[in-house]
């Protein structure tokens, strides 16, 4: 269905049939039509690929996609994509990714749909990917691994800290390199945002569900004035039972995944418990892992998320010397004026462990020369 919504969308046949040929091990033909599902309209991508039963493992893929001629961008996000798989397969099968081997998902099909994707995406510049919950089916699906129930194990996995849905029919919906693509390429799980939508694709699943329309539609526009994509978001819980020995390595865990500033107060909750509030700033691009880690490695059971207006100065970094050792000075500027200068802690830190000095004292000399940046 990806393939069919970016084709719907105007994306040119030949931009992924090339990049599907340059990372294909065989022939892989990819045709576009125009069809209908529950009377609406919609485009088709189908990927015809020879019979195979060869089983690829994570770094046979990851081979082929790195000697592969494809664009560096769209190479990244493949790698990328197939690595959340092989994260993915491994948890379930309690296995290292790299001794993962893939049956279903290392066919043809699922690396021209990878590539074809990633290929699509990048030739749209695309900035900024909302998606609303995944519906991930019902019923049973036949694998390698026997019949099993949907969503099965992997979609599971990789749809952790994803909002997702059950229904609204017993098939299929969701596969494991679906869930892998959204996982790769969605910024934000939120309704459809404020926007100019410019243009429209439909993909088509396979099925024609009866009362169903089984497609995934994919508006491409511009947002509106005021809602830019960089509109940062507060993420907030309460948390009472978590051992408080753990809350440094969760804050930097927060920062790594990409937060702009993590911090917790102190707050007195029902009957009196203690507690803390985990507040954290963070870019829309980076607020589903910022949330994964909020969900995997703290108690909580939910999140609050609300935008946030943030006027930022103009900053630029220099470097001063202090004792023969390099300190950097962050230096803010309002309308073209500095306005603050601070030595970065660490390099201060770093000077007085060298030269057996006190930290206060070495912080008074690099903030004495800090201000003649000014």
């Amino acid at each position: 269905m990806f393939l069919g919504a970016l084709a719907g969308a105007g994306v040119a046949d030949e931009v992924i049939s090339s990049a599907v040929s340059a990372a294909a091990p065989d022939v892989v033909h990819i045709h576009v039509e125009p069809t209908r599902r529950a009377g609406f309209a919609a485009t088709r991508a189908h990927v015809d690929t020879p019979a195979s039963d060869v089983r690829r493992t994570w770094a046979d893929i990851r081979t082929l996609l790195e000697d592969a001629p494809l664009e560096p961008a769209v190479r990244q996000r493949a790698v990328s994509t197939f690595a959340r798989l092989a994260e993915a397969e491994g948890a379930v099968h309690a296995c290292p990714p790299e001794d993962v081997s893939f049956h279903e998902i290392g066919a043809l099909d699922a690396i021209a749909d990878v590539v074809g994707v990633c290929a699509g995406f990048v030739h749209l510049g695309l900035d900024w990917l909302v998606a609303s919950p995944v519906a991930v089916g019902g019923g049973t699906v036949p694998t390698a691994h026997g019949t099993l129930s949907v969503p099965v194990p992997a979609v599971v996995e990789l749809l952790r800290g994803i909002p997702s849905y059950g229904g609204p029919v017993d098939v299929e919906l969701c596969t494991p390199t679906g869930a892998a693509l959204l996982r790769e390429w969605v910024a934000d799980w939120a309704p459809q945002p404020a926007m100019t939508t410019e243009r429209l694709g439909v993909g088509a699943g396979r099925r024609d569900i009866h009362g169903h329309a089984n497609v995934l539609r994919l508006l491409l526009g511009t947002p509106l004035s005021g809602t830019p994509a960089e509109t940062p978001l507060v993420l907030e819980t309460n948390i009472d039972d978590l051992d408080p020995r753990l809350w440094p390595g969760i804050l930097t865990r927060l920062l790594d995944e990409g937060a702009s500033d993590a911090w917790l107060t102190p707050i007195l909750m029902k009957k009196g418990r203690p507690a803390h509030t985990l507040s954290v700033l963070v870019p829309r691009d980076r607020m589903a892992l910022v949330r994964e880690v909020l969900f995997r490695e703290t108690s909580t059971l939910g999140v609050r998320e609300h935008p946030v207006a943030k006027h930022v100065l103009e900053r630029r970094e220099e470097t001063i010397e202090l004792s023969g050792q390099p300190v950097r000075v962050k230096v803010a500027l309002y309308d073209g004026v500095v306005v603050n200068a601070q030595p970065e802690f660490d390099d201060v830190a770093a000077v007085a462990e060298k030269t057996g000095r006190p930290v206060v004292a070495v912080l008074a000399d690099a903030a004495a020369l800090a201000r003649d940046l000014r």
